[in-house]
């Protein structure tokens, strides 16, 4: 009696993080596979996933409206969700290390690539992309940037983690999230 639903709340709070963390690994299967699939098998799945996503970020958005103490611990979820559905970020990983806050896991991933890219394990373009994509995230969750990776990123930033940018600088209501990943899913089902 003591909970007042504390102990619910956590426990939808754990149900939608490995909701998330599920999607988040179908989405980073279907690019390793992409190759295996035939087209519009590949376009099918990834049509479900981007779905299911939506359909947890109604569920988030109807959890905020209700429950205002959830908005900070959900709030990184949400972002997440607004980034794939955006298709801001393209790695499913990174997606996955900045929901959960792990700027640490962020760097080591940074360090890991640039070994890579070094001994020609990771092409160029690849390389960019990914690393745009975690600076952004350790920027978004707090973290200094150097003088170098702050040069990087707003010479190789792209249109879509610069409306990213704009649309989570602006978070003060959360509705423009939603609608914007209820815009970006309308889009991708087109």
């Amino acid at each position: 009696m003591a909970s007042r639903g504390t102990t619910e709340t956590s426990k939808l709070k754990q149900n939608l993080e490995e909701q998330l963390d599920r999607l988040m690994q179908q989405l980073q299967d279907l690019e390793e596979c992409r190759e295996e699939l035939d087209a519009d098998e590949y376009e099918e799945t990834k049509k479900e996933t981007l779905e299911q996503l939506s359909e947890i970020n109604d569920s988030l958005k109807k959890i905020m409206s209700g429950d205002m103490t959830l908005v900070d611990e959900l709030s990184g979820m949400q972002l997440a969700i607004q980034a794939a559905i955006s298709q801001a970020f393209k790695t499913p990983e990174v997606i996955r290390m900045f929901a959960k806050k792990q700027p640490r896991q962020l760097r080591t991933r940074l360090a890991e690539m640039d070994r890579d890219l070094m001994v020609g394990k990771l092409g160029r373009d690849l390389y960019t992309q990914q690393k745009v994509e975690i600076l952004t995230a350790l920027r978004k969750l707090g973290e200094k940037l150097t003088a170098d990776e702050e040069m990087f990123l707003s010479a190789n930033a792209g249109a879509a983690l610069n409306q990213f940018e704009k649309v989570s600088t602006d978070l003060g209501s959360g509705d423009k999230v939603f609608a914007l990943a209820s815009f970006e899913v309308e889009k991708a089902k087109q």
